[in-house]
């Protein structure tokens, strides 16, 4: 009889901006293996504003939903699912555009999703296996966000400041934190929380090893 894959198990991390969701994500990365992890990045679907002069894509409001090509990710997670492979896109922040770039990601025994409002998208919540929010206080999610954007992204401090009162922190009260209610796991302080990280990991691997055991019965003659 030949050997039936396993569904792969899909994992969402989800957190307000500057949480610590990728801290958590790379420790997961780390610590399950790299080789068996596809990891798709929410802010990786933005959509491309190319069509809009520069002056009115700093306008966007790119922490609603609506800013978020969630379709494609959907598609995408579902390919992944089936072992096929998919492009992911590659955004510019400083120019607000998807470039022509791809990056090839091959399907793997686990898919993490990362992002700010993957919880708060219904299609979307319902392809996780497992939904982890991380839980931070707004200060420290400002100062990390404040840092970033400056050092990665070329923003000046007043637009950051600018931004995170009009949208940012509206958009957390408005859709990230009404869907830390859907979360499986809540981890306060993100990738500095220890054992919190070590009870997902080993949750995470004991379902790995729940799924190979029952395909091996599957495909035992």
């Amino acid at each position: 009889m030949s050997e039936k894959r396993p569904i792969p198990l899909v994992i969402g991390i989800a957190g307000g901006s500057g949480s610590g969701k990728t801290t958590v994500a790379n420790v997961i990365l780390e610590r399950v293996g790299r080789d068996r992890i596809a990891y798709l990045p929410h802010d990786a679907y933005y959509r491309d504003l190319t069509d809009l002069p520069p002056n009115q894509r700093a306008e966007i409001n790119f922490d609603h939903p609506d800013s978020l090509e969630t379709s494609l990710l959907i598609e995408h997670i579902q390919r992944l699912k089936q072992w096929q492979p998919i492009d992911l896109p590659v955004y510019d922040f400083t120019t607000h555009t998807r470039t022509s770039r791809t990056i090839r990601v091959e399907p793997k025994r686990v898919i993490i999703v990362e992002g700010i409002l993957i919880f708060a998208e219904p299609a979307l919540r319902a392809l996780f296996d497992v939904k982890i929010f991380v839980d931070t206080d707004p200060d420290i999610r400002f100062i990390r966000r404040l840092q970033r954007d400056i050092t990665e992204r070329g923003r000046t401090t007043e637009s950051v400041i600018k931004q995170y009162l009009s949208t940012v922190r509206p958009m957390h009260l408005d859709f990230v934190e009404p869907s830390k209610r859907y979360a499986d796991v809540i981890i306060p302080e993100g990738g500095m929380n220890t054992v919190a990280l070590d009870m997902v990991i080993s949750r995470i691997q004991a379902l790995l090893q729940e799924e190979d055991s029952l395909t091996q019965e599957v495909t035992r003659p």
